[in-house]
């Protein structure tokens, strides 16, 4: 499920939503019931697992947790040199 950004018109409260493609988009802001659009966002982008070409591993990690392998994580991966 993917997660979306929103803005607030209102007072500018920014927030994500994990929503089905098929739900409607969120029409009232959370804090302040104000209208809200969906911002355009780049995406998780793709994440491999295995050796990659220069050499480093990857191991998925989630999100604010301190990778276990000694490198550190960056866009839900960890990395080893």
């Amino acid at each position: 499920m993917p997660a979306y950004e929103y803005r607030c018109s209102d007072c500018g409260h920014h927030f994500d939503q994990r929503q089905k493609m098929s739900d409607a988009p969120i029409a009232s802001c959370p804090k302040c019931n104000g209208s809200v659009h969906r911002l355009i966002s780049g995406g998780a982008g793709a994440i491999s697992k295995g050796a990659g070409s220069s050499g480093e591993s990857f191991q998925g990690c989630g999100m604010n947790q301190v990778c276990g392998m000694g490198g550190g994580c960056a866009g839900g991966a960890c990395w080893e040199q």
